[in-house]
């Protein structure tokens, strides 16, 4: 068996070019190039697609859980390999594993798992998302109240930690919680600081941003809004050029026309890019499940509490990429970069992965002409198959 693999049979897109009669060639687990069909190395082996798209594999950076397993309730290596396997069905090769706000305890298991996920080598796990629990109290969306709480000396040496081990790390805190000192120790750790759930004004957002944070979380959802005399965080990360954001887009969350706002607003070169948000239900039947001992309702598309709170999204990669073409109109190409390149280059590792360029890993979605998910590479390895 050869060590070099020629794909051919579909149109390939590298994330700016589409090539037609070509193979896709993947060597040790990584793309040596597009060739000419006609021009396939002899010592290649081939493997031939039926047809349909050869595209860079979604990178999801903030998912939850996923088949029957959500991270806050179960944060071991098993349940990062679950996690990281259900979300493969729907196009998705590299994901952050994101723990939602919690206890100090929980915390360092999760992060544990994920030093021991990277160990492992666990296909499509390429770090780790915290989410809270130093967030606003005023935008706590479904994170615990009891569990929120401001940044100290221990939180901070913690997340240090992580930042200089894992090969990925969001921390998500809110403007207001975390001070400008403790984002630019996180930032020059290796973290990448997210904005969420806070309730900040444009200044104190935007001295977030200038202390090294670098990204949004859920942009619009649980932040503070763009008014007439008061941008907010909305405001602040569509008007900073540094900041990326995430988007759920599942016209739950977020209507149209505001996705629509948001891209065309959006200055650059930070980007809005694709996220998932997804819970333990992904990849099942599930239709209720329990976080910090809240029961979660499935229904309609969403997920809530009881009392109607959004917990989450019932959402995967290839619906928000449908989303995005169906009902928002967006050219498929720049779509494709929304949910591949544009978060791997809001993680600064677009050099070899959201793309299928020469010297990027060998990992990609095979999609249908009407865009389902027919098959799933990671590293140069099929994982999924419908």
């Amino acid at each position: 068996m050869s060590d070099l693999l020629a794909i051919t049979g579909a149109r390939i897109f590298d994330s700016a070019t589409w090539h037609d009669d070509a193979a896709l060639l993947i060597e040790f687990g990584y793309v040596a190039g597009i060739a000419p069909a006609s021009e396939i190395p002899a010592n290649a082996e081939r493997v031939t697609l039926d047809g349909g798209m050869i595209v860079p594999g979604f990178i999801d950076l903030q998912v939850n859980g996923g088949g029957g397993i959500l991270f806050n309730n179960d944060t071991s290596l098993d349940a990062i390999r679950t996690i990281c396997a259900a979300h493969a069905q729907f196009g998705t090769t590299a994901l952050l594993p994101t723990l939602i706000t919690d206890t100090a305890e929980v915390n360092e298991k999760a992060i544990a798992a994920g030093l021991a996920a990277e160990q492992a080598r666990v296909p499509g796990f390429i770090g780790l998302h915290l989410e809270g629990p130093h967030l606003s109290l005023a935008r706590k969306g479904t994170h615990d109240p009891a569990l929120i709480r401001p940044i100290d000396d221990s939180d901070l040496a913690r997340l240090k930690r992580a930042a200089e081990t894992l090969p990925n790390l969001i921390c998500t805190v809110a403007a207001e919680t975390a001070t400008p000192q403790q984002i630019a120790v996180l930032s020059e750790a290796g973290a990448v600081v997210s904005i969420g759930h806070s309730d900040a004004d444009y200044t104190t957002a935007m001295a977030a941003f200038e202390a090294g944070a670098t990204m949004s979380t859920h942009l619009f959802n649980a932040m503070s809004q763009m008014g007439n005399r008061e941008p907010g965080v909305v405001g602040a990360t569509l008007d900073n050029p540094k900041a990326f954001a995430g988007l759920i887009a599942d016209g739950i969350h977020v209507h149209p026309a505001s996705i629509g706002a948001a891209l065309r607003a959006k200055r650059g070169p930070g980007k809005i890019f694709l996220v998932t948000d997804a819970m333990s239900q992904t990849g099942t039947d599930i239709q209720t499940l329990t976080l910090n001992g809240r029961t979660i309702t499935r229904a309609d598309g969403a997920l809530r509490l009881a009392d109607g709170t959004l917990a989450g999204a019932d959402l995967d990669m290839i619906d928000a990429v449908n989303f995005m073409v169906d009902t928002i109109g967006l050219d498929f190409d720049e779509v494709l970069r929304m949910a591949s390149l544009y978060p791997a280059e809001a993680m600064g590792i677009e050099a070899t992965y959201g793309t299928l360029q020469r010297g990027a890993v060998g990992s990609f979605a095979h999609l249908s002409d009407d865009r389902q998910v027919k098959a799933t590479w990671i590293d140069g390895v099929e994982v999924f198959h419908a």
